[in-house]
């Protein structure tokens, strides 16, 4: 079986330096793929979207999805992919800084699994980042 990947979505540097930090220390051990605006996201995943299940080069396991995002945002982004059969059940976890209520809401609407707001204190970042990754890794039993 190959690793599978996590495709990570975020436009903020220090963000994505944090939250990778957080995953390796949490000894994820998965590939990342970081895409940096939403449209890379969406060229990455429609890339692989025809490639067999399981193949190294497919969909990843998870999209970690912030929603302010430069060219598409991050529920231009989700409306994409469940409006697209071959990524439909794709597992999608906001990950974002916006605490508002009518952002969360839209997520959900939208088809997002999860919405997790990112702590503003480092340590508090890094063990719910730690905690996602483990749980969409090693405990989430995915579609197949």
């Amino acid at each position: 079986m190959t690793a599978r990947t996590i495709l990570l979505v975020e436009d903020n540097p220090q963000d994505e330096m944090l939250i990778l930090r957080a995953l390796r220390k949490a000894q994820v051990a998965n590939r990342i793929e970081v895409a940096r605006d939403g449209q890379e996201a969406v060229d990455y995943l429609f890339s692989r979207a025809d490639r067999p299940a399981g193949a190294e080069d497919g969909l990843p396991a998870v999209v970690l999805l912030d929603l302010n995002l430069p060219r598409l945002s991050g529920l231009e982004v989700l409306d994409r992919l469940r409006a697209d059969p071959r990524t439909a059940l794709l597992p999608v976890a906001i990950l974002t800084s916006s605490d508002e209520e009518s952002d969360r809401i839209s997520s959900y609407r939208n088809g997002a699994n999860s919405f997790v707001r990112k702590p503003v204190d480092f340590p508090q970042f890094a063990e719910t980042v730690s905690r996602l990754g483990i749980y969409w890794m090693l405990i989430n039993d995915p579609p197949r």
